[in-house]
């Protein structure tokens, strides 16, 4: 008996405990439930994890300035590629190029007409430059589509910018190339020095002012690429970014404002410099290329690392932002349907009060008119009354003087 007793309860402890489980398991379900529930809300889904992320092809966007050999450098940088047997993709972003001396996989020229756009909006060739990139911008998720179902098939995917860099650094549609590649593979900077006008210690700072204004807008790796030194050597500016004081005996001759802000901001970069990757190249006889690739994928491995983290948490701030906004609207919007209990609301943009208001308006306008009129009109009767009366008192003198029999 007291064995039959033993067995009856721990059956009745393993019935208790797999109950227990069970609801804990169906709790631990409903909890899962409701975090997807939310995630879905959210809208954090698989797209934005770094799952789908595409460590490869690494993403080349090469700016600088006009004249530094930017476009030689990108024909230069498309041969090297295809005779090292490497992948690439090329994407031109200048619609303003007559020619291309490399061949462009993507050209914003057969989608934007330049010249069309300077003619139909009235610009110049700045502004037609930056509406034309503007106009591209808006289907550039077309162009991600395409590069990403030929991903597994690249190594590299190289895009040439305008030849005006601020066109392209500082727009927003700059901004949502940048911000494109970048979600999607790992992205590097390249920028074009040229390398015989910054032997010139006043230009050369002015070139490294604005890489660093480069590297803080786009948040993305950057690589200096000293072009033209087949013409001069890059040693020299490896020398003034490592060692502030050769920089100051660059220098020491000249005593004016310029100098005198260069020293200075000469110490503020030195920060900037130890984690600034350089390489120096030439788009004329094509030495440095290797180096430069090697400093890519060095740059595609700090991304990872370090910068793609950094995009990441921006875009979940950015995503928080846009989900409070969301229920902000709908808090407001059940309130207002409390407030109505139900019944039709209308919502005023305000342009109907402006329309009641001149119609109000206008009818007051024509109301004080009709009184005008009304008020001329009578005036007008009693000046006619009048006019009647004087008549009618003049043929009544006429008739008594002619009774009295008076000779005229």
């Amino acid at each position: 008996m007291e064995t039959d007793s033993k067995m009856q309860d721990a059956a009745t402890n393993a019935s208790e405990n797999a109950t227990s489980t069970a609801s804990s398991s169906s709790g631990k379900g409903k909890e899962s439930e409701e975090m997807m529930q939310s995630m879905e809300k959210l809208q954090i889904d698989e797209s934005s994890s770094s799952s789908d992320f595409k460590r490869k092809p690494v993403v080349i966007i090469v700016v600088g300035m006009a004249g530094s050999g930017k476009t030689t450098f990108m024909r230069q940088l498309v041969y090297h590629t295809h005779a090292s047997q490497l992948r690439s993709y090329v994407i031109n972003l200048d619609p303003a190029v007559a020619t291309l001396p490399f061949g462009a996989n993507i050209d914003i020229r057969d989608t934007v007409k330049y010249k069309e756009v300077m003619k139909q909006f009235n610009l110049g060739p700045n502004g037609g430059i930056l509406t034309s990139l503007n106009l591209f911008a808006t289907k550039f998720d077309e162009v991600i589509s395409v590069v990403e179902s030929r991903a597994d098939q690249l190594d590299y995917v190289l895009v040439d910018t305008p030849g005006q860099i601020e066109i392209f650094t500082w727009s927003a549609s700059g901004a949502i190339i940048t911000e494109a590649f970048a979600s999607t593979f790992p992205t590097v900077i390249a920028y074009v020095v040229d390398t015989p006008r910054s032997s010139n210690p006043n230009t050369f700072m002015s070139n490294m002012l604005y890489a660093c204004s480069i590297l803080y807008k786009t948040r993305l790796p950057l690589i200096l690429a000293f072009n033209k030194t087949d013409i001069a050597q890059h040693q020299f500016a490896l020398e003034w970014m490592e060692d502030f004081e050769a920089f100051h005996a660059a220098l020491e001759n000249d005593e004016s404002y310029t100098s005198t802000l260069s020293r200075s901001l000469s110490l503020v970069l030195d920060e900037f410099y130890k984690n600034l990757k350089s390489t120096g190249v030439s788009a004329l006889s094509g030495t440095g290329m290797n180096e430069f690739l090697k400093a890519v994928d060095g740059s595609a491995e700090e991304f990872m690392e370090t910068y793609k983290a950094d995009l990441d948490k921006r875009r979940a701030e950015k995503q928080r932002l846009e989900e409070d906004r969301r229920r902000g609207n709908m808090e407001k919007l059940r309130k207002d349907m409390q407030k109505s209990k139900g019944e039709t609301v209308v919502l005023s943009t305000g342009l109907k009060d402006k329309a009641a208001g001149s119609k109000s308006m206008l009818a007051g306008e024509d109301i004080e008119e009709e009184d005008e009129d009304e008020d001329e009109y009578e005036r007008s009767s009693e000046e006619e009354e009048d006019m009647i009366d004087d008549d009618d008192d003049d043929d009544e003198d006429e008739e008594v003087t002619g009774n009295t029999g008076f000779p005229f």
